[in-house]
């Protein structure tokens, strides 16, 4: 089966300083780009994340401080980056939640302004566990019959999500072969800002998902409290949140 693509997808996966969108860094990228008459293309990228790893982070992924010391800086791969992937959808495993957002953190902090708006993504991991409940080497062992080596290799991974993927067409007749119907399946909300603070209620109006103003529009709040705004954005949010907060902010504003 070949996926039925109106655009090219790129599938990727990060592995990273930690696990903190806003303060842990990039230090592997991979990207497996899928285009619509079926041939692909893979980039992998080691990236010097401009800071140390912990012992237990490193366990973890297997790329030590000294491995990615003399690599380019995200920085100086962006552009790179950002070449092969601005004209795809994306998919991920855990990547709505997780990769998503921290690749759009690094490409602002590069002065790239990645635009999510005009593509969808496919979180491979939220139709696994909509169907099965499992890890990504179990989701691997369970639809595609192999084991899963080099796990927390971020090139390994990104094949296993594609495979588990066209595994999961091929398995499930409910699902759709239209990255539409998939990104909009494999979302367990509807987020604005991808990571979550800023969610589409059932009327399609934007409203903060945590704080004192959780459930509440967006646009009402900053309207009765306009400090509110200030607040989130000198906090510690994903640069890609505060942009979404300004977005709407100007919007009611231009209203």
């Amino acid at each position: 089966m070949d996926l039925n693509l109106k655009r090219p997808i790129c599938f990727f996966d990060l592995e990273a300083t930690g696990t903190s969108v806003t303060n842990d860094r990039i230090v592997e990228i991979s990207v497996l780009k899928v285009y619509p008459n079926g041939n692909r293309e893979s980039r992998t990228w080691l990236v010097n994340p401009e800071m140390q790893m912990s012992d237990e982070v490193i366990a973890i992924h297997g790329i030590t401080n000294e491995k990615v010391a003399q690599e380019p800086t995200f920085k100086e791969l962006a552009h790179r980056v950002h070449e092969l992937i601005k004209d795809s959808d994306l998919g991920g495993y855990n990547s709505n939640r997780y990769d998503i957002p921290l690749l759009v953190e690094e490409f602002l902090r590069a002065g790239i302004d990645f635009d999510l708006g005009k593509r969808v993504a496919v979180d491979v991991q939220n139709i696994f566990h909509k169907k099965e409940q499992r890890t990504l080497s179990a989701a691997y062992k369970f639809y595609c019959g192999k084991d899963l080596e080099n796990a927390h290799s971020a090139e390994a991974d990104t094949l296993a999500t594609y495979e588990i993927l066209m595994s999961q067409l091929d398995r499930y007749s409910d699902l759709e072969n239209d990255m539409d119907f998939l990104a909009d399946y494999s979302n367990r909300f509807k987020a604005a800002d991808f990571a979550g603070f800023i969610v589409y209620n059932e009327d399609k109006v934007e409203c903060f998902s945590f704080g004192k103003y959780r459930g509440q529009p967006v646009e009402e709040v900053l309207e009765r409290d306009p400090g509110y705004y200030g607040w989130v954005q000198n906090a510690d949010f994903p640069r890609y949140t505060k942009k979404v907060l300004t977005a709407i902010k100007l919007r009611k504003l231009q209203s």
